[in-house]
């Protein structure tokens, strides 16, 4: 049984465009960091726009660590002919949080189903090897709710820890949204339950 991770492989930023060729046909190929499905229809509204002349825009998308979506589409190629083959790169890379498309432009030669699965595959490696891979902590937010005498000790533990603050509420009483990476949440959740005027909890 595989040991739960407190990292996962994602890209920086969006990959430049490249541009694969077989037998006139034009593979050009990105890949996107996503945070949610949200993102994926309108990053490929945008890519339709810049290649009008595509037959296809073909892609595959993975979010999540502990728990993976995923979604591959051949737009209109033979099936698990493009979507499935540049999935599979995504998997071969082990990134996640990640869509790859590619938009295929017709050479009016025919490849068969072959010749595409090659095609949409080395189309997705090139775009993932001209991308910046880099390693990121899974992350938890907690609420912390106290009272303002209260605020010298929370902040030395937020300090100690060098947690991040995500948002602050200053009213009759403080609220603070903190991230926590995944591997320090028990220290520091022990850490906050020794000040006992302080409520803590797990937000989504």
């Amino acid at each position: 049984m595989e040991e739960p991770t407190d990292t996962y492989n994602t890209i920086l930023k969006p990959s430049p465009e490249i541009l694969f060729k077989e037998k006139k046909s034009k593979f050009y190929g990105y890949a996107f960091p996503i945070q949610s499905e949200d993102e994926v229809k309108p990053i490929l509204d945008e890519l339709r726009k810049k290649h009008r002349s595509a037959g296809h825009v073909c892609y595959a998308w993975q979010l999540g660590v502990e728990e993976i979506h995923y979604r591959a589409n051949d737009d209109g190629e033979p099936n698990n002919s493009a979507g499935m083959p540049i999935y599979g790169q995504i998997q071969s890379f082990d990134l996640t949080n990640i869509l790859v498309a590619v938009a295929r432009i017709f050479g009016g030669t025919k490849l068969g189903v072959g010749g595409l699965i090659s095609a949409y595959r080395t189309t997705a490696q090139m775009a993932l090897e001209a991308s910046r891979i880099v390693k990121k902590n899974l992350e938890v937010q907690l609420k912390l709710t106290f009272e303002y005498p209260e605020m010298q000790k929370v902040m030395r533990i937020i300090k100690q820890n060098e947690l991040q603050i995500a948002s602050q509420e200053m009213t009759t009483t403080c609220e603070l949204s903190i991230i926590v990476q995944k591997n320090k949440v028990e220290k520091v959740t022990a850490m906050f339950s020794t000040l006992r005027q302080v409520v803590l909890r797990f937000e989504n």
